[in-house]
Formats: C-alpha cells, sequence, structure tokens
C-alpha cells in the first residue's frame, strides 16, 4: 500500500468516526429531552396519588393575580371601556370530587360605571359592584380528607391570617377535634389572603407552617375583607357540597365566640326538627341601615325593601349538612350581598326555610350593656351553645372557669 492509499483509508476511518460521534451526541440530547417530560408526569402522577390538592394549589398562589378590590392593595391601571368582563372559569356539576376553579382572571363589569347611580356610591362599595361578578377563585390550601368519612359534627371557623392567637386558644378549648359518644368532631378555619403588603410577606408564610403543623386550614385566592365575607359564605358551602357528602351537622361561627361544644350535642339529641335544621340568634324583620358612618350601612341602590329576610346572626350558628348543599345551589341564584349574615338569610328564603331563633346562640353577648359583669358570669356560659365576643385571652379563662368544678344554682334548658 502506498501513502496515497494510506492516506485514503486514514480520511475514510476520520470521517466515519466524526458521524458516529455526531450521531451519539443527537440520540443523548434526544433522550434527555424526553426524559425530563417522562419525570414530569411522573412526579405529577406520584402528587396526585397523595389524594389530596393541597401541594399543587399552593403553587397556583404564584402569578395567579387580578386587579384592586380582590387582590393586593397597589394602585393597577384601569382597563379601557371596550373591555368585556369575564366570569372565573367554573362547572356547576353536582358530582364533582375536586375544586374545579384554577383562575382568577376578572375583569371589572365597566358597564355600570357610567351610569349616575353608581357615580354617586361610596368607593368601597363601587369596587363591590365592579367585581361582584367574579364569583369563584381558586384554593391555595386545601383538606378534603377533612371530610373522609363519618364526621357528625364540623366546626368551621372563619378567621384570617394575622389572628393566629385566636385559632390557637379554639384549638385548646371548643376547637379541639374529638370523639364523642362515638361520633367524631372536627375543625377547620375558612381564610382569605392578608390585605396588606408586609402581611403577604410575613403572615402568608407563618400561616403555611401553621397549616403544616395542624392542617385545619382552607385559604383561598381572594382579598380578605369585611365586603369579601361573602366570598368567604359562599366558597364554604361550595367547597362543603363537593367533599362532604358525610357530614351531618355545621357550626359555623368566629374566631372571637365561646361554644360548648357539650350543649351543641344536647341541642341535637334533643332536637325535633330533623329537616332543613339552621338555628342561632335569628333577627327577624330587620332594617337596612342607611347611616353612611355604620359599618353596617347599604345604599338604597343595593337593597331597597323595607326588611332583611330572617337571618343569623354571623356570630355563630348550627345547620344539617344537606341544608348547607342546598344553600350553596342557592346562593348560585343570588347576586353577592356586601353583607354576609343576610346574604345567608337570602339563600334560606329561596329555599322557602325559616331558620329557628334559640336563646342559647348570644352573637351580640349576654347582655345589652357590654360593660355589664353578667357577659362576665360563667354560670351563664355554662348554659349557652354560643357567646359573642371574646379575646383570646378572656376566651380560655372563661373556658377554664366553665370547665373546673363550677356550681351554678341552677341550669337553664338548652333545648
Amino acid at each position: 500500500m502506498n501513502n496515497r492509499d494510506r492516506w485514503r483509508v486514514y480520511k475514510r476511518v476520520s470521517v466515519m468516526f466524526f458521524l458516529a460521534v455526531v450521531a451519539l451526541t443527537v440520540v443523548q440530547r434526544g433522550n434527555i429531552s424526553m426524559e425530563a417530560p417522562f419525570k414530569i408526569e411522573r412526579q405529577t402522577r406520584m402528587d396526585a396519588s397523595e389524594g389530596v390538592d393541597r401541594a399543587a394549589s399552593l403553587q397556583l398562589k404564584k402569578g395567579l393575580e387580578t386587579i384592586g378590590f380582590w387582590k393586593a392593595s397597589n394602585p393597577q391601571p384601569v382597563p379601557k371601556a371596550h373591555t368585556t368582563t369575564e366570569e372565573p372559569s367554573i362547572t356547576e356539576d353536582h358530582s364533582l370530587s375536586h375544586w374545579d376553579v384554577t383562575s382568577s382572571n376578572c375583569s371589572a363589569n365597566l358597564n355600570i360605571t357610567g351610569q349616575e347611580w353608581f357615580m354617586n356610591l361610596e368607593s368601597n362599595f363601587q369596587q363591590f359592584l365592579l367585581y361582584r361578578h367574579c364569583r369563584y377563585f381558586p384554593m391555595l390550601i386545601n383538606h378534603p380528607e377533612k371530610c373522609a368519612g363519618e364526621t357528625y359534627l364540623l366546626m368551621v371557623i372563619k378567621s384570617v391570617a394575622t389572628q393566629h392567637d385566636r385559632r390557637e386558644v379554639i384549638r385548646k378549648t371548643w376547637g379541639k377535634e374529638q370523639v364523642v359518644d362515638g361520633k367524631r368532631v372536627r375543625t377547620l378555619f375558612l381564610l382569605g389572603k392578608p390585605s396588606n403588603e408586609a402581611e403577604k410577606a410575613n403572615h402568608q408564610k407563618l400561616l403555611e407552617y401553621e397549616d403544616y403543623i395542624y392542617g385545619d386550614i382552607l385559604q383561598w385566592d381572594f382579598l380578605d375583607s369585611f365586603f369579601n365575607l361573602t366570598l368567604k359564605e359562599t366558597h364554604f358551602l361550595k367547597w362543603f357540597d363537593t367533599y362532604c357528602s358525610n357530614v351531618r351537622y355545621i357550626f359555623k361561627g368566629d374566631d372571637d365566640v365561646f361554644v360548648s361544644v357539650t350543649n351543641i350535642f344536647e341541642f341535637l339529641q334533643s332536637s325535633t326538627h330533623t329537616k332543613n335544621l339552621f338555628v342561632g340568634d335569628v333577627i327577624f324583620k330587620a332594617k337596612p341601615i342607611r347611616k353612611k358612618d355604620n359599618k353596617y350601612y347599604i345604599p338604597q341602590v343595593l337593597y331597597n325593601n323595607t326588611h332583611y329576610p330572617p337571618y343569623a346572626g354571623g356570630g355563630g350558628f348550627l345547620m344539617d349538612g344537606p341544608l348547607a348543599r342546598r344553600l350553596h345551589w342557592a346562593a348560585d341564584t343570588l347576586e353577592l350581598y356586601p353583607i354576609d349574615d343576610v346574604f345567608l338569610g337570602m339563600c334560606l328564603e329561596v329555599l322557602g326555610v325559616i331558620p329557628i331563633r334559640h336563646n342559647a346562640f348570644k352573637t351580640f353577648g349576654l347582655v345589652k350593656n357590654k360593660n355589664s359583669k353578667l357577659n362576665r358570669e360563667p354560670c351563664f356560659f355554662k348554659n349557652m351553645i354560643v357567646v359573642h365576643k371574646l379575646l383570646p385571652s378572656d376566651l380560655m379563662h372563661m373556658w377554664n372557669l366553665v370547665n373546673s368544678d363550677l356550681i351554678c344554682s341552677q341550669k337553664v334548658e338548652i333545648s
């Protein structure tokens, strides 16, 4: 073989080696690009097999931003007048087995902004009406396992992120999960998102850690505010209808109330109301408040009737599970109203259910005079179902007194 032949062989071997290296590189890159989605898909299946939506829903909070009243307090750019409203995506299905709202994109309803009645409203009512059609939001923290199996009584408490001390005292007192005579009692706290930017940075992380410890918080991606208490009501009703087919009764109240679970059980065992039970400190023929400096002021354009329908004070009430599921669908037939207690009364009116007034529910205190010593009398508390309202230290003190060797001269009949 001469030098020319050797050179030809050398060129061929070099070309073949180069092509082999290129081919291996392409195959390797292909394997890497295919491996990533398979890893993602495998991780997704592993997350799903854990049975709850919590991990995935916590991730939804990142990047899901809506404007103005419903979310952060930062000023948002005003959309152009031709912008159309967009309802949050939701499928109303009696057979739902998961929280189906995944988007909180909802534009302001600008069709009403040019009307004189709207321009004459206070700014907070304008904001409420601009976004009233935004009815449902994604979940940030979820615990569907709270309704797994049979639950006799579900204790549901409205709270906000900053009120950790109230939740902690409730867990140690009347909200402690337990089994009474073979009947399970479970507890949940309902929250929206913190309304202050500083709170969002700090309290949200603390709230997630608190839930990591106790696993008893439901949180949705809407702003926690007074007007949004109605959203808290409708979101819980939808959540309950979705997950809680085996819950017999619900107590729902605020995080600054004293509750006697023993007296709740006594009432339920003696009650003759086996269907459509809704009992509390019910107000009949209440008139809308028209004084603008009052917290519960309602302008005429929002409600022009003389009286509200009967409703229970939101400090605490008791209802049966089947009625709660019906209330969810009744709520969807009504426009949202800025006072949550009254809105629930409107839902009861749609169903033709009259709430029951009971003297053991004291959502406005034991006596009208807030400075009266009777409001701190433990024998009165011992015979009540709900007393509103107490600071955490007062609640703990009263709980210890009522559950000590307290001797009272007579007992108020719980019936």
